[in-house]
C-alpha cells in the first residue's frame, strides 16, 4: 500500500452537523483513511462510542492506525455502509446519535495508478472500492453490450456525448480487449467532436465517473441505506451527507425532503388523511460547501456539498 494520507473535506461544518454528544455513539460510514473518524473520536468521552466503517481494505488499514490511540472507543469494520442495520445488530447497537457519509471515491484512491480510477494517470481498468469483489471497470467496457454501455455512460457520467463514445469503445474492444486508463482515455478522446475535446476537462472524466458508479453500485448502495440509517437514528440524532456530483445530492436532497414531508394528500386537502408523519427536519435548506480558505487548500473540496437531516 502506498502512502495513505486523508484530509477530510469540510471538516469544521462536518462536525458541527453532527452536533456531538461526548457519550454519544456515532458512524463514520466511509471512514477512508480516518479523517473525518478522528474528528469525532477526539470528542468524545470513555463512555462514547465511534464505529469506522469502510469498504476499501486499504483505507480500514489506514484508520486502523490513525484511529488506535483512541482505544476501545472506536471499532473499526470493514464492509459496506449499505449494510449499516446488520452492522448495528451484529454490534448490539439499536440506535446511534450521528451518521456522517462521505460519498465517492477517495484522494488515495485517485492517486494510485493500479487502483484505475484516474483518467490522469496510466494504470490497470479497475475501480473496485472493494478489491474483494469480482466486477471491473475492464469487464463492463469489454462485455456489456453497446446498448447497456450508452446507458451507463449517459445516465451516470451525465455524458452529452455518451453515444459516441459508447460506439468507439466496442469498435475498438473488437480489436483487442481494452486493459488499461490510458487506452480508453484515448478512446474516449477520439470519439469526441474536435471542438469539444478540451472544452471543460478532460473528454474522459464523465466515462470515468459512470463506470466507477457502476463498478461499486454506489447510486444503488445510497438509495438503499438513506432510510435505513434515519430508522437507526435516536430523537435528535442526526445525518450528515457530503456528496461530489448532482446525482448523489440529487438522491440526498429527495430523500431529505421526503422524510421531513411525506405526506402524500393532494395540496387541496383541508387535513392530511394519508397518515404519514414527518421523521425530521432538513437543518440546511441550501447544501453547505467549502470556504474560500479549504478551496485553496484541499481543491477535492470543489464540489463538495454537505447536507444534514435530524430525527425528530
Amino acid at each position: 500500500m502506498t502512502g495513505y494520507t486523508h484530509i477530510p473535506v469540510l471538516p469544521e461544518e462536518t462536525i458541527e452537523a453532527l452536533n456531538i454528544s461526548p457519550d454519544g455513539i456515532y458512524v463514520d460510514g466511509t471512514a477512508g483513511g480516518g479523517g473525518h473518524s478522528e474528528l469525532i473520536a477526539i470528542r468524545l468521552s470513555d463512555k462514547g462510542r465511534l464505529i469506522a466503517i469502510d469498504q476499501d481494505g486499504e483505507a480500514i488499514e489506514a484508520a486502523g492506525k490513525r484511529l488506535a490511540k483512541y482505544g476501545d472507543r472506536v471499532t473499526i469494520i470493514r464492509n459496506n455502509f449499505r449494510n449499516i442495520k446488520n452492522i448495528m445488530d451484529d454490534l448490539g447497537i439499536r440506535e446511534v446519535n450521528g451518521i456522517v457519509l462521505d460519498i465517492g471515491v477517495s484522494s488515495h484512491q485517485l492517486d494510485d495508478p493500479d487502483r484505475g480510477f484516474s483518467y490522469m494517470k496510466d494504470g490497470p481498468l479497475d475501480m473496485r472500492m472493494d478489491r474483494d469483489s469480482s466486477l471491473t471497470a475492464a469487464d463492463i467496457v469489454n462485455n456489456c453490450a453497446e446498448d447497456e454501455l450508452f446507458r451507463i455512460i449517459k445516465n451516470y457520467g451525465e455524458e452529452r456525448y455518451a453515444k459516441q463514445v459508447a460506439k468507439a469503445i466496442v469498435c475498438k474492444r473488437k480489436e483487442k480487449r481494452i486493459e488499461t486508463t490510458s487506452e480508453l482515455c484515448r478512446i474516449i478522446e477520439d470519439a469526441y467532436p474536435a471542438k469539444a475535446a478540451h472544452a471543460g476537462g478532460s473528454p474522459a472524466m464523465r466515462t470515468f465517473q459512470a463506470l466507477r458508479i457502476e463498478v461499486n453500485h454506489e447510486l444503488d448502495a445510497l438509495n438503499d441505506s438513506l432510510d435505513i440509517m434515519t430508522d437507526l437514528l435516536a430523537s435528535k440524532g442526526r445525518l450528515a451527507v457530503i456528496s461530489f456530483h448532482s446525482l448523489e445530492d440529487r438522491i440526498v436532497k429527495e430523500n431529505f425532503r421526503r422524510n421531513e414531508n411525506p405526506c402524500t394528500c393532494p395540496p387541496d386537502f383541508p387535513v392530511c388523511v394519508c397518515g404519514k408523519k414527518s421523521r425530521g427536519r432538513c437543518v440546511n435548506r441550501k447544501a453547505i460547501t467549502a470556504g474560500d480558505k479549504e478551496l485553496r487548500e484541499n481543491p477535492r473540496s470543489h464540489s463538495a456539498k454537505l447536507r444534514i437531516f435530524e430525527k425528530i
